[in-house]
């Protein structure tokens, strides 16, 4: 006869944790007995989950690991006492891990928990981990690099239809998190035993009575506190709605927009003009990691619906990040290279994203980030016919758009410049050599759409000749202008140079080089073999040309 009373007369954490996990393994151990050894002691455990989830967030012991182990014998052995572990899951989030993120023990224990349990959880709690990834962010944002490789198992896990576009969000404002944890580190000492949690639900009713009492009286919400987060070093306004949407504990399903909030600002300046901590120079290098692993997720795992709501969440983001020069580099590489391989994939989400990337070329001039992006834009435009045979209404606008940037650069200089004409972002040279470059992928891009669409041609031989016959084009653009036309003058030419890279068919001038080995030199056209004219010389197999394995 097994008894179990003896666990809950412990008081001691350490050798508390030994005793649950040996009477884990003793349950596993047992074999005729096992069941009868589990009823036994779930009542204990059961009742000692409860007390410790209970206890008050002052207790100097810290019960998250305890409570892991016993979550632990809930997934092994619940299907024989018919225990339901979620509501036992939801309140270790809740009860302790919101004051616990920043202890690194509990931190790396929680990770290891949901890496070791993750077909379980997938299967049985699949909404738990998209829950509480705004939790578990905190957790690496709190912790560092240290946790880095485990927090990268476990990000895949947090994907789901509810959090796929708040978790991208999340992941781009990383820095942002540390600033504001950091910010009621200062305010209220150390992060570990306080609830943040208990912050935001002290302060959210007064929000929502002021929100409604603004709705219903038409009454402006007053800001006690002036121009909140406008000095660092001061007191965490803990009503702001900005720091109160980065420290929530779990996700509620809403994407904010939170980057024209003037708090953004001032918060964003302040932590230009300190030296970095620690902590954030660490999520500056880990979260382009993130992003990378969230990015070949989605590519790999969603759908073509939620892609098509992420790419124009991604566009808006692209020019809004933390203000750091590396940091920005390193991210937006990572969002264009999103934006092309999903194009890739899917080419038709160019036709049913039409209206914002005609959006995002009208801005190229804003800001060098959005030039950069437009460009990126009118590549992949060129480079999918606009979506595809079929999308003749999408390729004739797209077109237009096209022609109208070039004819605004064509007229003016202003490509790259601020709103403010004193005040000059960029070098002469770079700002010149940046328009330069967006002109030659939009003449390029023009070409390839004509190219695909054959109605577009005489349109495109009208807007590159302006272009040829311009004075004022740089040469780089003149040049690329002059080698579109050229190659448009040849039609089967253009082709198997301008033409898409996919679904190209079997036109003239296309040569299927999966085909190679069973070609003969006479069968591919001779003005692909340096314009050379009349019989071949030799006929042979390209077979002897191609590399065999």
């Amino acid at each position: 006869m097994f008894t179990f009373g003896w666990l809950v007369g412990l008081t001691r954490a350490p050798p508390l944790r030994v005793k649950v996990r040996r009477v884990c393994e003793m349950c596993k151990e047992a074999e005729e007995a096992s069941d009868e050894m589990v009823a036994r002691a779930f009542p204990v455990m059961s009742k000692l989950f409860q007390r410790c989830a209970a206890a008050p967030a002052q207790s100097v012991a810290s019960s998250g690991v305890l409570l892991l182990n016993i979550l632990q014998f809930f997934l092994d052995f619940g299907e024989a006492v018919l225990h339901d572990a979620d509501g036992s899951l939801k309140t270790f989030f809740r009860s302790c891990l919101t004051r616990e993120f920043a202890d690194p023990i509990v931190a790396e224990r929680a990770l290891e928990f949901l890496i070791a349990n993750k077909t379980k959880i997938l299967s049985s709690f699949p909404t738990l981990i998209p829950q509480f990834f705004p939790l578990l962010l905190k957790l690496i944002a709190s912790n560092g690099e240290r946790l880095e490789r485990k927090f990268s198992q476990v990000l895949p896990l947090m994907m789901s239809a509810g959090s796929f576009l708040p978790l991208f969000l999340s992941l781009m404002d990383l820095p942002l998190l540390v600033i504001a944890l950091e910010k009621v580190e200062r305010s209220s000492g150390t992060l570990i035993g306080s609830s943040i949690a208990t912050i935001q639900k002290s302060a959210a009713p007064e929000m929502l009575l002021a929100l409604m009492d603004e709705a219903y009286t038409g009454s402006a919400i007053e800001d006690p506190s002036g121009n909140p987060g406008s000095d660092d070093s001061g007191p965490l306004d803990l009503a702001d709605p900005m720091f109160l949407d980065l420290l929530k504990d779990e996700n509620d399903g809403i994407a904010a927009k939170h980057w024209t909030s003037p708090t953004i600002s001032s918060t964003l300046q302040a932590a230009v003009n300190s030296p970095q901590s620690d902590r954030l120079k660490q999520s500056l290098k880990m979260t382009p990691h993130f992003l990378t692993l969230y990015f070949a997720t989605a590519l790999r795992d969603v759908n073509d619906s939620l892609l098509c709501a992420l790419i124009p969440v991604v566009m808006s983001r692209y020019a809004a990040m933390f203000p750091d020069k590396v940091y920005s580099f390193e991210v937006r590489k990572r969002l264009s290279d999103f934006i092309l391989a999903a194009f890739q994939r899917s080419p038709d989400i160019i036709a049913l994203l039409k209206k914002p990337i005609t959006d995002r070329l009208g801005e190229a001039h804003d800001n060098p980030a959005k030039t950069e992006l437009a460009l990126h834009l009118c590549w992949a435009i060129g480079e999918h016919g606009a979506g595809g045979k079929n999308r003749k209404d999408v390729a004739r606008e797209l077109f237009e758009n096209l022609e109208l940037l070039l004819y605004e650069n064509l007229a003016t200089s202003r490509l790259g410049l601020s709103q403010d004409t004193g005040f000059d972002l960029m070098g002469a040279s770079t700002r010149k050599s940046s328009q330069a470059r967006l002109l030659c992928f939009v003449v390029t891009a023009i070409a390839k759409l004509a190219t695909f669409h054959n109605e577009l041609l005489p349109r495109a031989r009208v807007s590159l000749a302006k272009v040829a016959r311009s004075r004022t084009s740089d040469r780089r653009v003149w040049q690329r202008a002059c080698d579109c036309l050229g190659l448009m003058n040849e039609p089967a030419i253009c082709l198997s140079v301008l033409g898409p890279s996919t679904a190209q068919g079997n036109g003239p001038g296309i040569v299927n080089w999966s085909e190679g080995g069973t070609k003969m030199v006479a069968h591919i056209p001779f003005y692909l073999l340096a314009e050379q004219n009349g019989p071949a010389i030799h006929d042979f197999s390209l077979a002897d040309l191609l590399p065999t394995e």
